[in-house]
């Protein structure tokens, strides 16, 4: 898949289910339950035990639709290395130059983390695609809108501290999506194996910000 059509995924659905689980068949199931509900962007972090592996094994895998990318990741080699392995997108909760430089040599759409109004647009004209405002629970919605008067051509993702209640919100005051992970995914809910748990939940969720 190219990075123009990971990017249109991305924006159409407004979401990126950001995961971190050691067990490779629950992950496959937490997949196909969201998919359901209408997520078909999955990130796993970097902070996940074996990531590569399984980064490697959901994309040989995936289904038609479904874009698999890498979070958490801090520096070339490693986006080199989730690259390699499969990840079609690549987000990072900090602004490494020498990260999007890659990304962009081997034609993968990469997110970088900014904060502030010069790390977002140092990020954007360095070739970020989407920009990863982290920690968005410190900052909240209307900041998204501030961001966008003066910046309204960077693309902005927030994450860390979205939750169903104000996903939409986030979308409402500028973001072109939202990176959402404990949640949406359910913890009591994977342990037990309910699926339509989570499938339920991603469906709310895609339902509340495409009707912003």
């Amino acid at each position: 898949m190219t990075k123009d059509e990971v990017l249109r995924i991305i924006l159409e659905t407004k979401v990126i289910a950001v995961i971190r689980m050691a067990d490779t068949e629950k992950l496959v199931k937490v997949i196909e339950a969201v998919k359901k509900g209408g997520v078909r962007a999955i990130e796993i972090t970097m902070t996940t035990p074996g990531a590569l592996d399984v980064i490697k094994s959901l994309s040989a895998r995936k289904e038609p639709g479904v874009v698999i990318g890498a979070g958490t990741v801090l520096e070339p080699e490693t986006a080199e290395s989730v690259i390699r392995a499969g990840a079609e997108f690549v987000v990072s909760p900090i602004l490494n130059k020498k990260v999007i430089k890659l990304c962009n040599e081997y034609r993968t759409l990469v997110a970088p983390g900014a904060m502030t109004p010069t790390e977002i647009l140092k990020a954007w004209l360095k070739g970020a695609d989407i920009v990863k405002i982290f920690p968005a629970t410190s900052l909240g919605p209307k900041y998204f809108k501030d961001i966008k008067g003066p910046l309204p051509q960077v693309r902005l993702m927030p994450t860390g501290g979205v939750d169903l209640n104000n996903a939409a919100d986030f979308i409402r005051n500028g973001a072109c999506c939202v990176g959402i992970g404990t949640a949406l995914l359910d913890k009591e809910a994977i342990q037990a194996g309910d699926w339509a748990v989570l499938t339920e939940k991603a469906a709310e969720l895609i339902t509340s910000v495409q009707n912003v």
